[in-house]
Order: C-alpha cells, then sequence, then structure tokens
C-alpha cells in the first residue's frame, strides 16, 4: 500500500462530495436538525392540553378550582359545555385531551374527602385514552391533592380527583402504538420506495426512452405512484390484522373510514416521494432525502413525544408534514371511533398536501422532459 496512491483517493473522495452539493448538505444539515429536534422541540412535559370544562356546580369554589388548573399550564380551558354528551362529542373528534367535570353537589364531596366521610370524589377528569402521555400527565397532576392547588396550605388530605379514562381504560401500550406504526410504516416505505424508483428509470435510461413517447408529464407522474397504492392498502390490512390478533387492539369506527384515510394518506406519502425524485440525481440520493423527511415526521408528528408539549414553532413545522395529519386520523377512528366528518380538518390537510406536492413535481418533471 502507497501513501501517495492512498492520499490520491481521499483527496478525490473529498473532492466529489464537495460537488455532490447534495450529499454535503445532509451531512451539515442531519447533525443540526436532530440538535434542534431533540434539544428544543421535543420535550416530555405536558403542557397547554385543549381541554373543556363541565361545571355543573357554578359556585365560588368550583371557579377557584378552575382557575388553579388553569394556572398549572398543564390544561388550556377552550371550551365551556353544558351536558356530559358535548365531552363526548369533543373528545370523539379528537378537539380536546381531557374535560373536567365538576358534579352540581361538589361542594359537599369535598367536605366528604377533607373529613374521609365520603368515598366520591369532588373532581372527575375524563381524559383521551388514545394518546398515553396525555393520561400520564393528567394522572401525576390529579395526584396533587386540592388544597395544595389551592393554596390553602393544607395538602394532607388524599388527592380529590378521579380519573376517567375513555378509550384505553387498561393503560395498555400497544393501543396507542399500534395505530401510529401504520403511518410509520407507509411513510418508511411509500417514500423511500416512490423516490427511489423513479431516480432508478433515470439511472437506468429508461427516461430517456419514456420521453421519446407521447407520455404526458402528469400521466408519468401519476402512472409512477398508482402501483404503490395497493402496496400500502396491503401494509395497512396486515398491521390492523397482527395488531388485532396479537395486541387486541380495538377497531371502533368504520372500516371504510380506516382505508379511506390510510388511502389519502398513502397518496400524500408517494407525493412527497414523487417531489424528492425530482430533486436527486441517485438512488442513494433519493434514500438521504427519504430519510431527511422521515426523521421530522415520526418526531413531531405526537407518535413518540406529545405534540402539546412541543413549542408553538414546533406545532407549526409539524403541521406542515402528513404524518401529524394521519396520526389524528388513525387513532381518531380506530380508537375513539370518530368519522371522517368528525375528523375533516385533518382529511382535508391532507388534500392540500397532496395537492401542492404534485404539483411541484409535475412542474418540475416538465422542465426535465422538455
Amino acid at each position: 500500500m502507497k501513501p501517495r496512491r492512498l492520499f490520491a483517493i481521499v483527496l478525490k473522495e473529498l473532492r466529489q462530495l464537495r460537488r455532490d452539493k447534495l450529499t454535503f448538505a445532509m451531512i451539515v444539515g442531519i447533525p443540526i436538525m436532530q440538535l434542534l429536534l431533540f434539544g428544543y422541540a421535543i420535550n416530555m412535559d405536558v403542557r397547554h392540553l385543549s381541554a373543556a370544562v363541565l361545571d355543573q356546580a357554578r359556585t365560588a369554589q368550583s371557579r377557584a378550582v378552575i382557575t388553579a388548573l388553569a394556572h398549572t399550564d398543564v390544561f388550556d380551558f377552550n371550551y365551556r359545555l353544558r351536558t356530559p354528551q358535548d365531552v363526548d362529542a369533543l373528545l370523539r373528534a379528537g378537539e380536546i385531551s381531557a374535560a373536567l367535570v365538576i358534579p352540581p353537589d361538589f361542594e359537599r364531596r369535598l367536605i366528604e374527602t377533607n373529613t374521609n366521610t365520603g368515598d366520591r370524589a369532588p373532581l372527575q377528569i375524563v381524559v383521551d385514552g388514545s394518546d398515553q402521555v396525555v393520561q400520564q400527565a393528567v394522572r401525576q397532576l390529579a395526584a396533587v391533592p386540592l388544597d395544595a392547588l389551592l393554596g390553602s396550605g393544607n395538602a394532607a388530605h388524599r388527592a380529590n380527583v378521579e380519573i376517567v379514562n375513555f378509550y384505553n381504560p387498561g393503560r395498555r401500550a400497544p393501543v396507542n402504538t399500534v395505530p401510529g406504526l401504520i403511518g410509520v410504516i407507509l411513510t418508511m416505505t411509500m417514500v423511500m420506495f416512490t423516490a427511489m424508483a423513479i431516480v432508478r428509470e433515470r439511472e437506468r435510461g429508461n427516461l430517456e426512452f419514456l420521453i421519446a413517447t407521447p407520455v404526458s408529464p402528469t400521466e408519468l407522474t401519476l402512472g409512477k405512484v398508482l402501483p404503490f397504492v395497493g402496496i400500502g392498502l396491503i401494509q395497512v390490512t396486515l398491521v390492523l390484522l397482527l395488531g388485532l390478533a396479537i395486541f387486541s387492539v380495538p377497531i371502533r369506527g368504520s372500516l371504510f373510514d380506516v382505508y379511506a384515510a390510510s388511502l389519502v394518506f398513502i397518496i400524500a406519502s408517494l407525493a412527497l416521494g414523487v417531489f424528492l425524485s425530482t430533486l436527486a440525481k441517485s438512488q442513494f440520493q433519493a434514500m438521504q432525502l427519504a430519510f431527511f423527511t422521515f426523521l421530522p415526521q415520526i418526531l413531531l408528528s405526537g407518535f413518540i413525544f406529545p405534540f402539546a408539549g412541543m413549542p408553538q414553532a414546533a406545532q407549526w413545522l409539524a403541521e406542515i408534514f402528513p404524518m401529524t395529519h394521519f396520526m389524528r386520523l388513525i387513532r381518531g377512528i380506530l380508537l375513539r371511533g370518530a368519522t371522517l366528518a368528525d375528523l375533516w380538518p385533518a382529511l382535508a390537510a391532507l388534500g392540500a398536501f397532496i395537492v401542492v406536492m404534485l404539483g411541484i413535481a409535475i412542474a418540475r418533471t416538465r422542465k426535465r422532459l422538455d
């Protein structure tokens, strides 16, 4: 081994990396992205959960409790409700993560609890059990006695709050994880397969052959996307069957809604893959770009880390990615029994993403074909 020849090869590789602007950008961009996401956006300390209040007592003391809980910053009481049915509707639609219910005999129950003469909790917090992190945050808050929250200085009494866990009363982790895995698997496979498949056509010289045919850019783009739709639906079916058979994950909503939401998300992921293929010049670059989009989606979508705990800027960024909206759809339909009509904002966001990504991809493809 000659050091001179070895140095020549090393120098050649460095020059090639310098000319490959995309790879160089990934070398710098991935560490920066991970540092910002884990250091700034990812936060297990849940704050500002969207919540509702059903105050049936309507007394000065009940209002003081609401104010005290609001000052903890765990809840943002965005809704004041009149009936228990309103709580069910908002939870099912995913508009709130929890609801504080104060019964009409709140003050009598509070006295009985403080004197250890009653067995009914004066307060009730109804929690969306489809998000396990939210469950944990609410349970930690509920463990604090009301006297401590109200600043009366007497925190010796037991906790005064009853937790009612909707949709996952057993607090089983697979119930929360398996629906989210559908989004993770589809994102990873659909984006990468599509991006690499189109770039592979370019590397093998097939794209030049297609240019000579009457195929339009729209037909070319959609023709490359549609075969993967069936593959994505097969993956959804496998996850649903295995989740039901192995982990007993319920399917409370309509199967039609599950597949309709999955179909829209599959098309959105494929559209993202087609767009990335217009940026990449090789299959390796396509794989790099797919990973570059996959990492922030899995971290910011609410699959692992609580969406409510992220800073406002990170939440705005998360709204751009299709996986964030699909998490709301699939968990809402499978676990809460929601319908597509209940979750129409997430469905509309995915539709807008498809239009934008496919439009850009077709426009860029036309420039390459002209």
